[in-house]
C-alpha cells in the first residue's frame, strides 16, 4: 500500500492575486507598480514557504518556462518540449547540450536554498555559457550581501542586481535574469527560489511606450519599475499553475491506493516531484516492462498526461 504524508496530502488550496493587483497592461504609476507587486508577492508567500506533495512539480514547471525564455535570449530555437527530449534523452552524467545545460541552470535555481558562494556561481556561469571570472564572482558575492544587508525592497534588490551584472558583462543577461531570482528569493526569505523573471523578459512589461516599442534591458530607465509590473503577472502565472497541478496532483493522489505494484509509490513521488517522468523508467522494485503498465494504468485512471506526443520514448507528468 501507498502511504502518503497527512500534512501534504490534502494542502490548502492554492493562493490567487486580487483581481485588483493585475493591472490590464504594463502601464502603471511607479508608487501603483509599488503596491500591486506588494500584493501580489504576499499572495504568493505562504505557498512559496509550503511544501505540498505537488511543490517539486510546480517548481520544475517554473523552471521549464523560464528555460524556455531563455532560447530566445541565448539565440536558440528550443521550445519546452525540445527542452524536456534535452534533459530526458541525455544519460546520466553525459552533457545534456548546451540547450539542456541551460535547463538545468534553472533546474538548480529551483532545487537549492538560495544560498550564494563563488563556488556556485562559477558551476551556473558555466552551465550558461560564460567564461569563468573567479574574481568577478566574489565581488558579485559581496554585492549581494551588500544588497540584503540594505534593506531594499525585494524587488528592487532583483533588479539591482540584474542591473549590476549588465552593467559588468553585457553579454551575461540570461545570468543577470537568474541571479534577480535567487536575490528576490534571499530578500523574501524563501526556503528555495521560485523562476518567474525570465519567462516575462520578453512581455509587455518590458517594452516602452505601453508595451509594443523597444525591450527594455537591465539597467534601462524604467527597469525597476518593470520588474514590479513583471512580477505581479509572474505571480499570477504561478499560482493559476499552482492551482492546476493541485488538481492534477489530487487526482494522483486519490488512485495511488489502488494501484498494488510493488514500488508504485516511487512513481508517484517522481511524477509530484518532477516536470516529467520517462516511461521507460525503471527502478529497484519495478522492471521497464512493469512500469510501462504502470503508466498505462494511471493513464486509464485519467491521472497522468503524456506529455511527448510520441509512441516511443514516452513522457508523463502531472
Amino acid at each position: 500500500m501507498i502511504r502518503l504524508d497527512p500534512a501534504t496530502a490534502n494542502p490548502a488550496p492554492p493562493p490567487t492575486v486580487p483581481a485588483w493587483a493585475l493591472a490590464a497592461d504594463g502601464a502603471m504609476h511607479n508608487a501603483g507598480a509599488a503596491f500591486r507587486v506588494g500584493a501580489a508577492l504576499a499572495s504568493l508567500d505562504s505557498l512559496a514557504r509550503a511544501q505540498p506533495a505537488w511543490a517539486g512539480a510546480w517548481r520544475q514547471r517554473l523552471a521549464l518556462k523560464c528555460a524556455a525564455a531563455s532560447m530566445r535570449l541565448a539565440g536558440r530555437a528550443e521550445d519546452e518540449a525540445a527542452l524536456r527530449d534535452a534533459w530526458q534523452l541525455c544519460p546520466a552524467g553525459a552533457d545534456p547540450g548546451p540547450a539542456g545545460a541551460i535547463f538545468g541552470a534553472w533546474r538548480q535555481l529551483a532545487l537549492q536554498p538560495p544560498a550564494v558562494s563563488a563556488d556556485r556561481l562559477a558551476k551556473v556561469t558555466e552551465m550558461l555559457g560564460l567564461a569563468r571570472d573567479d574574481e568577478a564572482l566574489g565581488d558579485l558575492c559581496t554585492q549581494i550581501e551588500g544588497l540584503l544587508g540594505s534593506q531594499r525592497p525585494a524587488p528592487f534588490a532583483a533588479a539591482a542586481i540584474a542591473a549590476h551584472v549588465v552593467a559588468l558583462r553585457p553579454d551575461a543577461e540570461l545570468f543577470a535574469w537568474w541571479l534577480a531570482d535567487l536575490v528576490l528569493a534571499q530578500s523574501l526569505r524563501w526556503p528555495r527560489p521560485l523562476p518567474l523573471l525570465m519567462a516575462q523578459a520578453f512581455g509587455p512589461a518590458f517594452r516602452t511606450d505601453g508595451g509594443g516599442g523597444k525591450r527594455i534591458r537591465p539597467g534601462e530607465k524604467g527597469f525597476e519599475w518593470a520588474v514590479c509590473v513583471a512580477l505581479v503577472q509572474a505571480v499570477a502565472e504561478a499560482c493559476r499553475l499552482a492551482s492546476e497541478l493541485s488538481r492534477r496532483a489530487e487526482k494522483v493522489l486519490a488512485v495511488a491506493p489502488k494501484l498494488r505494484a510493488k514500488g508504485a509509490g516511487d512513481v508517484i513521488s517522481m511524477l509530484l516531484n518532477e516536470d516529467a517522468v520517462a516511461g521507460s523508467l525503471s527502478t529497484k522494485n519495478l522492471s521497464r516492462f512493469a512500469v510501462r503498465r504502470l503508466f498505462e494504468r494511471l493513464q486509464q485512471l485519467d491521472a497522468v498526461r503524456e506529455l511527448s506526443g510520441r509512441t516511443s520514448f514516452r513522457l508523463f507528468g502531472l
